[in-house]
């Protein structure tokens, strides 16, 4: 009995060494305790971990006599592992190395580290910095990459570890089909769509060379091709050309890329007629005729220099067919024939908005006229002195700085003619007629009557200097005045007969588009060519088409308008007068 009870007493030592050392043990596994504040203990409680108070039950309740019930206990525990106490328990270590979950989780901001960059976007940014890149590349293309690529933080654009990705090989596909668009493929270097680049420099190589193809085909598609004014100075027209970053911003956002580029190309109803007019003459293969398929091509160009919006209701005058319509919600309402400038006066080509009509307007002489024509008679180049005839046979008036001259008081062989302002006032011999049609521009143009109605008698109606005669301009008057004030045709007849000077503003700015199509299409297909009266398609043709153009068709449809002398049309009446009556109308 005395052993037994011996060695229970040595196995009862052992415990109660081992406890503590068990309980030392378990300290140092746990977490290290967080900035959480823990909740409030009893007086009597242990200061122990939570984990070594779940781990020794038995023991603090033979232990403390004021221990805890077991069931609340077990709450308490529970609490006090959820939420560790903000400051480290006595019994913890102080070289527990196990991290603090919280701090793991979340640094302070000040020692995050960046995400890296993909090494693709890192190649890619030093390609575009390298200099030998620039060579044949737009500069505005070349800045918008590199802000573009600068600011990405994500994967590149097109270019995958297992090589381009669908979108990319679906704007391949586009671009390789710009012929169909009246462009060239020819003129866009494009990766292979089925690439595999061997490592990242490649990778990053075929991404520039597709988003240098991309933005290039962009500016083709808006009319960026070549500025217009490299064709003429008449050519007052600049495409509505779309940021280089902003088509990356937005083809890099579209669901179908390829689908956004076709929409850069122009909506007109014509433009599609001639592109479906394209597409049926090369359908044709060896039987197409290569002209023809240039002047399309041209005439498609000439679309994408065009306003975007050329507005619900406007007015269209077309140069090389000499006919001007009024177009309401796409639909000709009404066409008339016009006359426009002579070769050596031509026409401008531009749009500018219709601000006013003139009933009964005065008429200001141009300088063209002014130099070429009253000033040899005032000066008497003519050999026989001073003629002022030239003056009271149209009825002008002579101010100078806005003060009324008498011309027989003026020395003219000593005078500066140019600096002087000759009027004609409003009646039937007014070189203007009875009705102005005002659309304000740089270029001094605008429509009116004539006091010369056999010239709509021509075929080639090319007699002005620059500004648009119009046949029957009260019927234009009417359409116009009607729609902006819901006039009747009897208000613009009765404000004629008034013969008074009277100028109606308009409420509405009806868009007025002077163009140059030398081809255009009908709603049944049926194809229509002009003559190139100025003689741009063929220089249009150079540009576009280099030594391959086909100049000879173009040429001679230019050549059989023009040349024609001022006094073709005039019924041959001949003599000074009757040359300035034909020539004044600007």
């Amino acid at each position: 009995m005395g052993g037994r009870f011996l060695a229970a007493g040595f196995v009862a030592v052992a415990l109660a060494l081992a406890l503590p050392a068990m309980s030392g043990t378990r300290a140092e596994e746990g977490p290290a305790p967080s900035t959480t504040a823990a909740p409030p203990r009893s007086s009597g409680a242990s200061q122990q971990p939570a984990d070594t108070q779940a781990a020794t039950p038995s023991a603090q309740s033979s232990s403390d006599s004021t221990a805890e019930p077991d069931k609340a206990a077990e709450a308490r525990t529970n609490t006090a592992a959820a939420t560790p106490s903000a400051e480290p328990e006595p019994s913890t270590p102080a070289n527990a190395s196990a991290p603090a979950p919280d701090a793991a989780a979340a640094p302070p901001p000040s020692v995050a580290a960046e995400t890296p960059a993909d090494p693709i976007i890192v190649a890619i940014r030093a390609k575009l910095a390298d200099s030998a890149i620039r060579k044949g590349v737009a500069s505005d293309d070349l800045a918008a990459l590199q802000a573009f690529y600068a600011e990405r933080t994500g994967a590149p654009l097109w270019i995958t570890g297992m090589g381009f990705s669908a979108r990319a090989q679906s704007v391949i596909t586009e671009i390789e089909q710009a012929d169909d668009w009246g462009l060239s493929a020819d003129a866009f270097e494009l990766p292979n769509a089925a690439d595999l680049p061997p490592n990242v420099e490649a990778q990053a190589s075929d991404e520039v060379k597709l988003d240098l193809a991309i933005l290039k085909y962009a500016r083709f598609a808006r009319g960026g091709r070549f500025s217009p004014s490299r064709i003429s100075d008449l050519i007052d027209q600049k495409p509505d050309l779309r940021a280089p970053k902003t088509v990356l911003a937005e083809i890099g956002a579209a669901l179908a890329p390829d689908a956004y580029l076709r929409g850069l190309h122009p909506k007109h109803v014509q433009f599609e007629r001639l592109r479906q007019a394209l597409l049926k003459a090369r359908a044709r293969g060896k039987n197409s005729n290569p002209a023809y398929v240039q002047r399309i091509i041209i005439n498609m160009e000439r679309w994408r220099w065009m306003p975007a919006d050329l507005g619900a209701y406007h007015v269209e005058d077309n140069i090389p067919e000499f006919v001007g319509r009024v177009v309401k919600n796409g639909k000709v309402v009404y066409a008339t024939k016009v006359v426009v400038g002579l070769p050596k006066y031509a026409t401008p080509i531009f749009s500018a908005d219709m601000r006013s009509i003139v009933f009964n307007p005065d008429w200001t002489v141009p300088e063209t006229i002014v130099l070429e024509d009253l000033q040899p008679a005032l000066k008497g180049d003519n050999g026989f002195g001073p003629d002022l005839s030239i003056l009271r046979d149209h009825e002008l008036n002579v101010s100078l700085q806005g003060k009324p001259v008498d011309p027989a008081q003026v020395d003219w062989v000593r005078a500066n003619v140019m600096s002087y302002t000759f009027t004609q006032p409003p009646g039937p011999d007014n070189v203007l007629g009875k009705l102005k049609f005002n659309f304000p521009n740089r270029h001094a143009i605008y429509m009116h009557d004539t006091i010369q109605p056999e010239v709509f008698d021509e075929t080639v109606r090319m007699a002005s200097h620059g500004c648009i005669r119009v046949f029957q301009p009260a019927r234009l008057a009417s359409f116009l005045l009607a729609e902006d004030k819901g006039w009747s045709e009897q208000q613009v007849k009765d404000m004629l007969a008034t013969g008074n000077n009277n100028v109606i503003s308009l409420s509405r700015k009806f868009p007025v588009h002077l163009t140059y199509f030398t081809l255009t299409v009908d709603e049944k297909g049926k194809p229509q060519s002009f003559a190139d009266v100025y003689g741009l398609d063929a220089k249009m043709a150079s540009a576009m088409f280099g030594k391959a153009a086909r100049l000879d068709e173009l040429e001679a449809a230019a050549g059989s308008a023009g040349g024609r002398s001022r006094s073709a049309w005039n019924s041959g009446r001949g003599g000074l007068t009757d040359a300035i009556n034909g020539l004044f109308g600007n």
